[in-house]
C-alpha cells in the first residue's frame, strides 16, 4: 500500500482517537451529579461554578501540552506522543472516579485530562493536515469531527451509566476504555514526510487575498507577525459563545425550558451533533469559498443565534439556536488548524497551532465563567447571551481586517517578484 493510501488509515485512526478525547465536552452531563456527589462527601454545598472550573482547567491546560506535544512530534513523530497521552488522558478520567474534593477534581479531570487532551490533539490534527495538502480544510474538519463526535455519543451513554452504576464508577470505566482505544490507535499513526505532496497533485496558484502565504514560519517568526495576534483574538472569539453554551447546555435547557434532566441530555447531544457537523461542513466549504468568507458567515450566524436565546422559553427554539451555535463553533475548530497552516506554513504547524490554540484556552475560561457569573449575579443567562453576541460581531470585523492585510501583503509580494 502506497503512502497516498496509508494516509487515509492515519486519518481514520486519528478520528477514533479524537472521539475519545472529545468526551471532555460532555461535562454538562457530569456537572450536576458531580455537584451532588461532592456536596455529599464533603458535607458542604458545592456550587455549579466550583465544579465547572474543572472543565475550564482542562481547556486551559490543553494548549500547554499542545505546544509541547507539537514540538516533540515535529521532531520525533506523533505515535509515541499519542501513546503517552493515552496514559495521561485515560488516567485523568480514571482518577476522577475517586474524587472526594474539588481539589482532586481539578487535578484529575482538570489538569491530567487537559494535559493528555493537548498531547493527543496536537498530534492527530497537525500530522493529519500535513498528509493532506490537497484537502487541508476538509481533512482538518474530519479529524476535528472525531473530537466533536465524542460529545455526541458520551452524554446519553454517560447518563445511562450514571443512573445504573453511579458517577464515580462511570468515570473509572470510561477512563479504562479511553486508554485502550487511544493506545491501540496510536500504532496506526504514521509520520507525515516533510513537504509531503500526494502523487499527481499540483499546488494551486495563489491568488491575492487568499489565506495561503506559501511561507513556513517558526513559532518565533509567527509571534512577531501582528496578524498572529489578530488570529488569536479571532479563535478566542469564535470559541467564546460555543463554549459558553456547551459547558452550560444541560443547566440552561433545564432552567429556561423547564425540561427534565434526560431531555436536557438529548439537547446536549444535539448541540454536539451541530458541533461535529460544523467541523465537516465548514472545513469543506472553506476549501471552496475561502477561509475568510467562511469565518465571516459563521460569526454572523453565531451572533444572531446566541442573541436569539434571549427571546423566550421555547425548547424547540432553544434547540435550533443552540445547534446553530454548535455548528459555528465546530466550524471555527476545523478552520483554524488549516488557517494556521495557510498563514504560517505546514512545516511547524504542530507547535504553531498549539500556540494559536491558547486563544481557545482563554475562551474556555471566559465563556463558561461569564455564564456562571451572570447567572449568579442576575439569576438568569440573558446578559451573558448578549455579551456573546457582541463578541461574535467583533470577530466578524476582525476577519475583514485580516482579509485586507493578507491581500495587501500578497499584492506587495507579487509586485516585488515582478
Amino acid at each position: 500500500m502506497d503512502l497516498k493510501s496509508k494516509r487515509w488509515i492515519v486519518l481514520v485512526a486519528s478520528v477514533l482517537i479524537n472521539l475519545c478525547i472529545g468526551s471532555g465536552y460532555a461535562w454538562s452531563v457530569f456537572a450536576r451529579p458531580m455537584v451532588d456527589h461532592l456536596s455529599l462527601v464533603t458535607g458542604v454545598a458545592v456550587t455549579a461554578g466550583a465544579a465547572t472550573l474543572a472543565f475550564t482547567i482542562s481547556n486551559l491546560f490543553g494548549p500547554v501540552t499542545m505546544i509541547l506535544g507539537g514540538s516533540i512530534q515535529d521532531k520525533f513523530g506523533p505515535r509515541w506522543v499519542i501513546f503517552a497521552g493515552a496514559f495521561v488522558f485515560g488516567g485523568g478520567v480514571f482518577l476522577t472516579g475517586f474524587t472526594t474534593s474539588t481539589t482532586w477534581l481539578y487535578l484529575s479531570y482538570g489538569t491530567l485530562m487537559g494535559l493528555g487532551m493537548g498531547l493527543i490533539y496536537s498530534c492527530t490534527i497537525a500530522n493529519t493536515v500535513k498528509f493532506f495538502p490537497d484537502k487541508r480544510g476538509l481533512v482538518a474538519g474530519l479529524a476535528t469531527a472525531g473530537y466533536g463526535t465524542g460529545s455526541i455519543l458520551v452524554p446519553p451513554l454517560a447518563n445511562s451509566m450514571i443512573n445504573s452504576m453511579g458517577i464515580m464508577a462511570t468515570f473509572r470505566t470510561l477512563g479504562i476504555v479511553y486508554f485502550i482505544i487511544i493506545a491501540v490507535g496510536s500504532f496506526f499513526i504514521l509520520t507525515a514526510p516533510a513537504g509531503y505532496k500526494p502523487e499527481g497533485w499540483t499546488p494551486p496558484v495563489q491568488k491575492p487575498g487568499s489565506s495561503v502565504s506559501g511561507v513556513d514560519k517558526t513559532w518565533k517568526e509567527m509571534m512577531v507577525d501582528p496578524m498572529f495576534y489578530v488570529l488569536l483574538a479571532m479563535i478566542m472569539i469564535g470559541a467564546f459563545a460555543g463554549l459558553m453554551i456547551i459547558s452550560q447546555a444541560s443547566a440552561i435547557a433545564q432552567e429556561m425550558t423547564k425540561v427534565s434532566v434526560a431531555v436536557a441530555a438529548v439537547a446536549v447531544s444535539m448541540i454536539a451533533m451541530g458541533n461535529t457537523a460544523g467541523r465537516l461542513i465548514w472545513g469543506a466549504i472553506s476549501d471552496a469559498i475561502g477561509r475568510y468568507n467562511s469565518l465571516t458567515i459563521m460569526y454572523i450566524i453565531s451572533a444572531v443565534s446566541v442573541f436569539g436565546l434571549t427571546a423566550g422559553p421555547s425548547y424547540t427554539l432553544f434547540m435550533v439556536e443552540a445547534i446553530l451555535i454548535g455548528l459555528c463553533f465546530g466550524g471555527i475548530m476545523s478552520i483554524f488548524p488549516a488557517l494556521t497552516a495557510d498563514m504560517f506554513g505546514p512545516k511547524n504547524n504542530g507547535v504553531n497551532y498549539g500556540i494559536m490554540f491558547t486563544g481557545f484556552a482563554i475562551a474556555a475560561y471566559l465563556g463558561p465563567m461569564t455564564a456562571a457569573k451572570v447567572k449568579a449575579a442576575s439569576g438568569g443567562y440573558v446578559s451573558a447571551f448578549i455579551i456573546a453576541a457582541v463578541v461574535s460581531i467583533i470577530g466578524m470585523l476582525l476577519t475583514q481586517v485580516v482579509r485586507i492585510q493578507s491581500k495587501k501583503k500578497q499584492e506587495a509580494a507579487i509586485a516585488a517578484k515582478a
